[in-house]
């Protein structure tokens, strides 16, 4: 089962509900492919021995790995910290995520700055492009067990929008400008 991503309502509800437009508009991995977001549906209940997530570690580069537990009672500041997830941002690098239990959103702008809200369940990973403004928060679950992979030694900055003098977005825009390089295949 892939990905499910779609193009998010302008309510201001509770941020945990699916928040779909009416009627629907379903985005296709390959849509999100063009904004620079990557995804795999890997096996969560056997990472520890995943050759496929070793290929994907190997091929990108990814040597720093840990787990977080988002929920209210693993997760010390809960409140605070799924506010600032769900505070629109970049990064300098790559975003990647592991869901290995629960579910999540992870919502992203599209080239005309509309959100799309993309669904993280177990066995999704999603490799969010550096410099793409973004924000994370729980579904009505409640509940998302993460593996964060990176490059190096972990690095947690996030800049708030607006950010566009920084080097990451602007390299970012201009991938869309510029047809440079071809991403890694993803599925």
């Amino acid at each position: 089962m892939a990905i499910e991503a779609w193009f998010m309502d302008e309510s201001d509800e509770d941020p945990r509900l699916p928040h779909h437009r009416n009627p629907k508009e379903l985005v296709p991995l390959d849509h999100l492919a063009e904004l620079g977001v990557l995804y795999w549906r890997l096996n969560p209940k056997d990472y520890e021995n995943d050759e496929q997530l070793r290929s994907i570690r190997e091929t990108r580069g990814y040597n720093y790995m840990d787990l977080l537990d988002i929920c209210p009672e693993k997760l010390e500041n809960y409140e605070e910290k799924l506010k600032n997830f769900y505070t629109e941002h970049i990064h300098a690098d790559e975003e990647i995520r592991y869901c290995l239990e629960g579910s999540g959103y992870f919502d992203v702008r599209d080239k005309n700055d509309r959100w799309i809200r993309i669904w993280i369940k177990a066995g999704d990973l999603i490799i969010l492009p550096a410099g793409i403004y973004h924000r994370f928060t729980l579904d009505t679950s409640n509940y998302v067990k993460l593996m964060r992979l990176f490059m190096g030694e972990p690095v947690w900055i996030s800049y708030n929008r607006p950010q566009e003098d920084h080097p990451a977005r602007k390299e970012y825009i201009e991938s869309f400008t510029k047809k440079v390089g071809v991403a890694l295949e993803a599925h």
